[in-house]
């Protein structure tokens, strides 16, 4: 790669390992000032003075909470995210199964998304202004108004009460084959499917329309080239740029988005996971699940700057 580029992505890493910096200051903050008392709610109501204050002292509730950030921030660091107050078990033991069921649910939604919207994007061009276009434009803008928690209960009423194809609870677990995983995620990967798709398509007939205003186009329509294969050859692969950080934004939030699907289908992932010891108010499960977020979100977007910036003609072959 040429020194401009090498520059850039360096500047992007950089920037994107002080933003997650700034996020994990800002999540141990947001947990800290949240209502309630961690060692009441771990003991309950019936616990004594005596017992609150040597729980509080063993979990380190007394030290000032700049230590206790350093501290959490140095154990992240060396791989150590804590141990859950609720249950006594270690965190990233517990985390590692769940975030491997978030991404598996993830790819299955993305290996559907991703090609489906571009070949939709590809052929509202093609018939931009018909009633192709307009049929496609009309669904995925209906599509986006709805909620997660609408599309996903819709699913839920119509794939699995009335007709039965697929199970209402997305339930997963070790030894299962490949087959059964699908038929189990199937339900939640199409509410993510449908979530991500219209967002993706209306982004992808976008860039690709703002790239058919260009000259070359122009002359390789005036050489003959039929609508399609002027769009396949010429329009999108100059459109690439902009379609890849849309494809990465919406990969990003399937996998830090999937919390309203995992809960409302009861599938164990990172999501439900969260959400389940929110409830218990377990600050270190809360703060490890929002710093894992936080990082595979910036990763991503940190991926999409770089493909963009390697798919920049200019960049690559600089004057």
């Amino acid at each position: 790669m040429s020194s401009p580029i090498v520059k850039l992505v360096a500047q992007r890493i950089a920037l994107g390992i002080l933003l997650l910096l700034a996020v994990s200051v800002l999540i141990f903050a947001g947990t800290q000032i949240l209502p309630g008392d961690v060692a009441q709610a771990i003991l309950g109501q019936s616990a004594t003075p005596e017992s609150l204050a040597n729980l509080r002292e063993q979990l380190g509730l007394n030290q000032p909470a700049y230590i206790r950030y350093f501290h959490w921030l140095g154990g992240v660091l060396t791989g150590d995210l804590g141990t859950a107050m609720s249950s006594g078990q270690d965190i990233a033991t517990s985390i590692k199964e769940r975030l491997w069921n978030t991404l598996f649910l993830a790819f299955w939604a993305a290996i559907v998304a991703i090609p489906l919207a571009i070949i939709l994007g590809l052929i509202a061009v093609r018939y931009r202004n018909g009633w192709v276009d307009k049929l496609i434009s009309g669904v995925a803008l209906a599509s986006t108004s709805f909620p997660e928690f609408f599309i996903g209960y819709l699913l839920v009423f119509y794939f699995a009460v009335q007709h039965q194809w697929f199970p209402a609870i997305s339930t997963v677990y070790e030894g299962m084959s490949l087959g059964e995983r699908l038929q189990a995620i199937a339900l939640p990967a199409a509410a993510l499917t449908l979530v991500v798709l219209a967002h993706m398509m209306r982004m992808t007939r976008a860039a690709i329309l703002n790239v058919m205003q260009s000259a070359y186009v122009e002359t390789a329509e005036l050489k003959g080239l039929s609508a399609f294969a002027v769009i396949r050859k010429h329009a999108f692969p100059n459109a690439i740029a902009p379609i890849i950080n849309v494809v990465m934004l919406n990969l990003a939030y399937l996998v830090v988005g999937v919390v309203v699907v995992e809960v409302i289908f009861v599938y164990p992932g990172m999501g439900q996971y969260l959400v389940d010891h929110v409830t218990k108010r377990d600050v270190p499960v809360v703060q490890a699940v929002g710093l894992i977020f936080a990082a595979v979100y910036i990763s991503l977007n940190i991926i999409a700057d770089i493909a963009a910036i390697v798919a920049n003609p200019r960049l690559r072959h600089p004057k």
